[in-house]
């Protein structure tokens, strides 16, 4: 659940990338690059979920939801921080 993997889950909601595409061994430009795509995107629909076309809203809720679900079985805690 970290600020990078929002941008690869934001991106396979644009479907900038594939979902199968894990990002693995991609170099920090790719990434930067890909968090600039991301980042048109949203700034189209003002930042907000809420703003998304129906679309769009309905697979971001699907894909976050799969990522909290993935996380919790692997122990993942919401309320720590990143030093803990």
């Amino acid at each position: 659940m970290t600020d990078t993997a929002k941008i690869f889950r934001d991106a396979w909601v644009f479907g900038i990338i594939e979902e199968s595409e894990t990002c693995e061994d991609w170099l920090p430009q790719g990434i930067e690059d890909l968090w600039k795509k991301v980042n048109l995107e949203w700034e189209k629909y003002g930042f907000l979920v809420g703003n998304l076309p129906d679309e769009l809203r309905e697979r971001f809720m699907r894909i976050q939801n799969e990522a909290m679900e993935k996380a919790r079985a692997a122990d993942w805690n919401p309320d720590l921080g990143y030093d803990d």
